[in-house]
């Protein structure tokens, strides 16, 4: 093939490709699946033809002119790559905050179910420690003996013990997002019933004076996967108010509205279910000291109000931003 047939035969997917390149330098929202599709075959298609054009037609003017279009192709799609990564940074440093600022309110309910159901199974099972049994799941209350606690792997240990919390809390979270779209209900009861459990683990282990131990074993990973579970509450009552009032606007129109801004406060909670589930391994069944686990437990609530407090000052300075769909 000779350079006049190369030529004749590309051109117009040269001259596609850098159409396409001018358009979406220029864009600066989300694009067409159907156009991404097309400017990623012409990118690859020029890419074919300047390997092609090197090898056969390295002095030709072709070459730096399929050199500099592939290479512009190339910068624009990095370029996009960087952009999602700010996009990502953006929503969790920044954007996730704003959400909680503004719907801390429903975060704070959530905290508040939970507690009264901590709070009443705590006091029935301190006044009598065989309600136990009628109130924890029968594989949670048959495998728990305090008096093992810590004992290693091989007993009735705490990484089972907190395992299972673990997995019911991940399971809560989830269903407490999706529980919003029943007006709330369902939401309003695995908060109760989730903060039943850990009530009822706390007043067994404080009739057997192992308060200060279980804690030990809870609060590391504990403190990270509450407050995750109450922004995943938070935002599951946040969809059933807003369905069950919806004011001047229909059910659909806040079901699709607040729907989305439920899932962004759901997905914010992600990066903290992964920090609780490596402290979980790692710290807590380790034979390190009542004191040192407590000490990560401390680490971590600072290391949350940090996060908030640095989150809510970017906030405060940053200027309207786009929303993004993620």
């Amino acid at each position: 093939m000779n350079i006049k047939q190369f030529v004749k035969m590309h051109r117009e997917e040269w001259k596609q490709l850098e159409q396409l390149v001018t358009i979406l330098s220029k864009q600066k929202r989300v694009y067409t699946g159907e156009t991404i599709n097309q400017f990623h075959r012409l990118y690859q298609k020029a890419a074919q033809n300047l390997s092609y054009s090197q090898t056969y037609y390295p002095n030709e003017e072709i070459t730096p002119y399929l050199n500099g279009l592939v290479s512009k192709a190339h910068n624009l799609l990095y370029k996009d790559q960087v952009s999602s990564f700010k996009q990502i940074r953006y929503f969790f440093s920044t954007k996730f905050i704003g959400l909680l600022l503004e719907q801390w309110k429903f975060v704070v309910a959530a905290m508040i179910l939970f507690l009264i159901g901590a709070i009443g199974s705590f006091l029935s099972v301190m006044n009598d420690p065989l309600h136990i049994y009628s109130i924890l799941p029968a594989e949670i209350a048959q495998g728990v003996d305090p008096e093992k606690l810590g004992k290693g792997a091989g007993t009735v240990d705490s990484s089972l013990m907190s395992a299972s919390i673990m997995t019911n809390n991940i399971k809560v979270a989830i269903f407490a997002f999706a529980g919003g779209i029943t007006f709330g209900l369902v939401t309003a009861y695995l908060m109760v019933s989730n903060g039943i459990i850990i009530g009822a683990l706390a007043a067994l282990f404080w009739h057997h004076g192992k308060s200060y131990d279980f804690w030990a074993y809870i609060v590391p990973h504990g403190m990270i996967e509450l407050t995750a579970i109450f922004i995943a509450g938070g935002a599951g009552l946040l969809m059933g108010y807003k369905l069950f009032v919806p004011g001047q606007y229909t059910r659909g129109w806040q079901l699709k509205r607040h729907a989305k801004r439920s899932v962004q406060l759901l997905l914010g909670t992600i990066p903290l279910f992964v920090i609780a589930g490596i402290i979980e391994g790692f710290i807590t069944p380790a034979k390190i000291s009542l004191e040192t686990k407590y000490f990560v437990a401390v680490f971590t609530i600072v290391g949350l109000i940090l996060y908030m407090i640095i989150g809510k000052l970017k906030f405060a300075k940053s200027q309207p931003i786009e929303d993004f769909d993620l």
